[in-house]
């Protein structure tokens, strides 16, 4: 398989595009006849890096890479950053405002989906500079299958 990449940007506050981006990722890796199991994960971590960017961020961007054995993403922000990566990583643990909330994010899974559905998973963040997330999804036999 040729290498293949795609870059998006997301803006923060922008909940009227929420899942755009994760809906033509899945599109891309479906007519490139990707295992359906993959496609799903890389679904999960792109929806779910865009809601938090779109919630927590003014903007940031979701690039992915996809070789012969795996498919690598990059998720960068620029916004409030995360002060208690531990505590960030629990399920439920949400730090959302209502009006987020209201709107049916902010549920606390998001950062847990990620590294859930990861096969391998990074993340750095510094408080009022942003987040950077890194994560690997195998194409063939990853923890996750």
């Amino acid at each position: 398989m040729n290498v293949e990449s795609e870059h998006f940007s997301v803006t923060g506050g922008d909940f009227a595009r929420a899942g755009a981006i994760s809906i033509r990722v899945k599109k891309a890796l479906s007519n490139l006849g990707l295992p359906r199991c993959v496609i799903r994960k890389v679904a999960v971590v792109v929806f779910e890096a865009e809601a938090n960017i779109i919630s927590y961020a003014t903007e940031g961007e979701i690039n992915y890479i996809i070789s012969d054995d795996h498919i690598e993403i990059h998720i960068d922000d620029r916004g409030q950053g995360i002060p208690d990566l531990s505590m960030a990583l629990r399920e439920g643990y949400s730090t959302a405002d209502e009006v987020v909330r209201g709107m049916g994010f902010g549920a606390g899974m998001g950062l847990p989906n990620m590294r859930r559905y990861s096969d391998e998973f990074q993340i750095e963040s510094k408080v009022d500079q942003g987040t950077s997330i890194r994560s690997i999804i195998y194409l063939h036999g990853g923890e996750n299958e």
